[in-house]
């Protein structure tokens, strides 16, 4: 039971670690959504053991899923506000990360410059 705790939990982390895009910026959707999931599957484990009926695993299943869910909404929300969006000459959209003139992007995802 301990084994599949940790196991699930070093996935989470593992996931974590690799998030971010093709130009290197950090993706907190991804991220805090694998952190969520692997928070959850603990917990649900836990929560499911210490009930008694011997349901750790599908407690950890529901902590998973809700965990990273949670996580992922979070995340999105946070790389929302990590993206400034500007309008160019003609009108068109881009978006620079942390204010940075430097890394900024169309919006489907290409380089400006």
């Amino acid at each position: 039971m301990n084994k599949a705790i940790i196991a699930i939990a070093g996935a989470g982390l593992l996931v974590s670690a690799c998030a971010t895009d093709e130009y290197g910026n950090p993706n907190q959707t991804v991220r805090q959504g694998a952190i969520g999931a692997g928070i959850g599957a603990v917990a649900g484990a836990i929560i499911g053991n210490n009930v008694g009926d011997g349901n750790a695993g599908r407690g950890a299943a529901i902590g998973a899923v809700v965990g990273g869910v949670a996580g992922a909404v979070r995340g999105s929300q946070q790389d929302r506000a990590n993206q400034q969006r500007y309008r160019d000459s003609q009108n068109r959209y881009y978006y620079c990360y942390d204010g940075r003139q430097d890394e900024c992007y169309w919006e489907n995802g290409q380089r400006r410059y």
